[in-house]
This record gives C-alpha cells, sequence and structure tokens, in this order.
C-alpha cells in the first residue's frame, strides 16, 4: 500500500474527527438544548447510513460505535504535559481505527481491503505500544494475529459453533 494512499486515508479520518469534534463543541455551546457528546456523535455518524440495506446494520453498527467511542475517549483533560496528551488523545484514535478495521475483517469480502484491515490492525497496535513506551505506561494486552479469527456470519453449511477463519468462505 502507497504511503500516499495511507496519507489520503489518514487525512480523511482525521478531518472526520475534527469536523466531528468541533461541531459537536459548537452544538453544545450554542444548543438550546444540548445533546450528550455520545448522542450527537452517533447521530452524525447514523444520519447517512439510514438509506442502507438491512443486511449492513451490524457492520454500520460496529463502525458508529467504534466513532462514537474513539470521539469521547480523545476527549481528554489536559494534564499540562503535551506528550502525556497526545498519548492520551491518539492511543482512542488507533484503537478506533483497528476497531473499524476489525468489523471490515468481520465483514467485508474484499480481500485486497481485508488484508489492508490487517495491516491497520498490525500497525495501529504498534503505534500505540510505542507511543506507551515512549513515557513508561502499560501496554496493550496481546491480541490473536488479526488473521486467526473472524466473527462473520458463515452462509455456507459449516458448523455456526466453530470459529471461522479469516481466510475461509
Amino acid at each position: 500500500m502507497s504511503s500516499a494512499f495511507r496519507l489520503s486515508i489518514g487525512s480523511y479520518v482525521a478531518a472526520i474527527a475534527v469536523g466531528a469534534f468541533a461541531a459537536t463543541a459548537y452544538l453544545s455551546v450554542n444548543s438550546a438544548n444540548p445533546q450528550s457528546l455520545a448522542d450527537y456523535i452517533s447521530a452524525i455518524c447514523t444520519k447517512s447510513f439510514r438509506s442502507a440495506p438491512a443486511a449492513e446494520a451490524p457492520y454500520l453498527a460496529e463502525n458508529v460505535s467504534a466513532m462514537t467511542k474513539m470521539m469521547i475517549d480523545i476527549g481528554i483533560r489536559p494534564s499540562g504535559d503535551a506528550d502525556t496528551d497526545f498519548v492520551a488523545m491518539m492511543v482512542p484514535h488507533h484503537q478506533g481505527a483497528i476497531e473499524m478495521a476489525q468489523a471490515e475483517l468481520r465483514y467485508g469480502r474484499n480481500e485486497p481491503l481485508r488484508r489492508m484491515a490487517q495491516e491497520i490492525i498490525v500497525t495501529q497496535l504498534q503505534e500505540i505500544t510505542a507511543m506507551r513506551s515512549s513515557l513508561g505506561q502499560p501496554l496493550p494486552p496481546s491480541l490473536p494475529s488479526p488473521d486467526q479469527i473472524s466473527n462473520a456470519p458463515s452462509n455456507d453449511s459449516k458448523s455456526s459453533n466453530s470459529p471461522q477463519l479469516v481466510g475461509e468462505r
């Protein structure tokens, strides 16, 4: 994957995150009936999904949940240390990317995108580890490799009780 493509995707995600945060801050200050941040972010994220097919609902719900959690967790109380605050905001941002990539692995069928999602999980976990290590903070828990298990529903005759390997269809 080219660095220009990664930068493009990263810029897009960052713009959405900043826009959602700014809109939330504006509405909280200027609204007669302020909503909770979680309600507002969820409303922003789900508005454009109303016309989506019902079959896509679980995937979209996971993404809305990941984005909502990310935006709430990014809203930190400043510590007075720019490095600590940077890590405190970047870790939820990276975790949101991981959760969105996991949803792609569960529901996506495009193999190049699934491989990209696996790479996102690995690199974002590495970056979280590097940032926390730089500050002497506890490291994230170990997780299975992103290509080991998928919870996507299977449409074939295999047992629904056994985990599905990502490559199995």
